[in-house]
């Protein structure tokens, strides 16, 4: 008898579950995506509008991909600050979609690249006066220095970073992201009150796994801490902010910018004899930074994968990225 209840109960939750409206739901980036599918669950699955290997900050979309859009009831997404791209395709396609900006989400981290800057130019300054291998001052005045390139002249000004400008790759910071699967089963349940429970549950138990991650990982990174890193762009902070990381500073200031060999000739030099890491970046060619293996102090590692472009959608995801990217930063400061 209490076998046929138990089959009883779960064929009417899921005949409920197939009955209730489940919300069209259009996020941007992979990291997004998995996010929400985690707080969908067996629900539904998002649509991630970001190919695989596509640059995040120069997208167009395909007219299936706008279709979507245009169908969407929910599109959950960073923000304008990330996704340009989007911003523009929303205007006029479905002014009746939900639009959760997680940029907005009320007691989330913001960092501006100002404080990016700040913390490069502690570091360099640290590093210098420990090691004394630097000329004077030639990492003191920062990453927008260090960074610095003829690169707006061939069409990427748009992708500069002002200091004052939010830094948008907030989910680099789990704190954030637990902070979000809230909002999202807050704004999925809105549009789907029948569903609401298991919403709010899936993203509880999404909270709690990612607390046990940011733990293990915490403890991964803890001896990479002393490890001064150069990344390709500014996309770090808060990542390296939460876990203690030194960014040393950045081969490129803009999202698209490629940095010319003049200007990485120049970084060699003002990174001569000092000890750091030096991480490519998927979307971009590391044959740019070859340079730099010149310089013994410097370890050019694996490459990072930010916004997860090179990995599998799904609920996964997002845990994957950041396993990924701690266990690239530990190997090459163990190294």
């Amino acid at each position: 008898m209490r076998y046929i209840i138990s089959i009883s109960l779960a064929s009417l939750l899921t005949f409920t579950v197939a009955q209730a409206d489940v919300p069209r739901v259009v996020t941007d980036l992979p990291p997004i995506g998995s996010l929400v599918a985690q707080v969908m669950g067996d629900l539904g699955t998002p649509v991630v509008l970001l190919d695989a290997g596509a640059d995040a900050h120069a997208f167009q979309l395909r007219p299936s991909q706008a279709a979507e859009l245009a169908a969407a009831q929910a599109i959950i997404w960073v923000g304008p600050e990330m996704s340009p791209w989007l911003d523009r395709a929303m205007n006029g396609l479905n002014a009746s979609a939900v639009d959760l900006r997680l940029l907005a989400v009320p007691g989330m981290i913001h960092r501006t690249y100002a404080d990016d800057h700040a913390e490069d130019e502690h570091a360099a300054h640290n590093h210098a006066e420990e090691t004394g291998a630097l000329e004077t001052g030639a990492l003191e005045t920062g990453a927008a220095e260090l960074v610095h390139d003829d690169h707006a002249a061939e069409g990427h000004e748009d992708h500069d970073h002002a200091d004052g400008d939010i830094d948008p790759h907030a989910w680099l910071d789990p704190a954030n992201a637990s902070l979000w699967l809230g909002a999202i089963a807050t704004t999925l349940a809105d549009l789907d009150p029948a569903n609401a429970a298991i919403y709010a549950a899936n993203a509880a138990m999404a909270q709690d796994e990612l607390a046990v991650l940011d733990t293990e990982i915490a403890t991964l990174l803890a001896p990479a801490q002393t490890t001064p890193l150069v990344v390709f762009h500014n996309a770090y902070g808060y990542f390296a902010a939460h876990y203690g990381l030194t960014i040393a500073g950045a081969i490129s200031d803009g999202d698209a910018a490629s940095p010319g060999a003049a200007h990485l000739r120049n970084l060699q030099t003002k990174l001569a004899d000092s000890v750091a890491c030096v991480f490519p970046e998927s979307n971009h060619d590391p044959k740019l930074l070859e340079i730099l293996e010149q310089n013994p102090g410097l370890r050019l590692s694996g490459a990072l994968d930010p916004e997860g472009s090179t990995l599998q959608n799904g609920p996964e995801l997002y845990g994957d990225l950041l396993r990924a990217l701690a266990q690239t930063i530990a190997d090459c400061a163990a190294s």
